[in-house]
């Protein structure tokens, strides 16, 4: 199986994969999940249809896969080591302006709904988005743990990604305003990490 998603990829250059990831971004800010076809990709990009499900297989796939793209950093927290969580987090949180996480986050809330009503989405949001993103987070707060920042027992880690979804989705929910950076650094250091223990 990886040496066909290899070969599958190789016929897409990666400034091609990107261009077809922002277009996808763009159909969804348009239109939403529901309405979004493989053709109207294929239409936006210029690109074959039979070409586009080679490469992902299918909308779902696709869709999870431009959303990765598009977060900053790719998987965010890979390749930051600040030497502490918080410098961790905020370094995170500063990869996105305001704008970025505007757009974001409405994205997000229209997927939102489109998960939960379709498995092949909900799927490839776990397999390409959650579970690496999960991993990710468990590794930069392992790393808070071994040089004594956290406890290694504290039940707050297990919330992690909770708490770091919470805050970023709770902000236009409850105050209807949009992330912002100022926000979520004030969330990070008043909820984030006073429960991992951290003052």
């Amino acid at each position: 199986m990886t040496e066909t998603a290899t070969v599958r990829r190789s016929r897409i250059t990666p400034e091609r994969e990107a261009e077809l990831y922002m277009a996808v971004l763009d159909l969804l800010r348009e239109v939403g999940y529901d309405a979004l076809t493989m053709d109207a990709v294929a239409a936006r990009t210029k690109s074959s249809k039979a070409t586009l499900y080679r490469q992902w297989g299918g909308k779902a796939e696709l869709v999870a896969k431009a959303v990765r793209h598009n977060k900053p950093g790719g998987m965010g927290l890979a390749d930051i080591d600040t030497g502490s969580l918080k410098g961790d987090l905020h370094a995170l949180t500063l990869r996105s302006d305001d704008c970025e996480m505007e757009q974001n986050s409405a994205l997000m809330r229209g997927l939102a709904m489109a998960v939960h009503s379709n498995p092949d989405l909900l799927n490839a949001f776990k397999e390409h988005l959650i579970e690496p993103e999960m991993a990710e987070f468990r590794r930069v707060v392992q790393r808070a743990v071994d040089r004594g920042e956290v406890r290694a027992n504290n039940p707050a880690i297990d919330y992690m990604m909770h708490m770091m979804l919470g805050g970023f989705a709770a902000r236009t929910l409850i105050d209807e305003k949009p992330p912002t950076q100022a926000f979520l650094l004030s969330y990070i250091d008043a909820v984030v990490l006073p429960a991992l223990g951290i003052r």
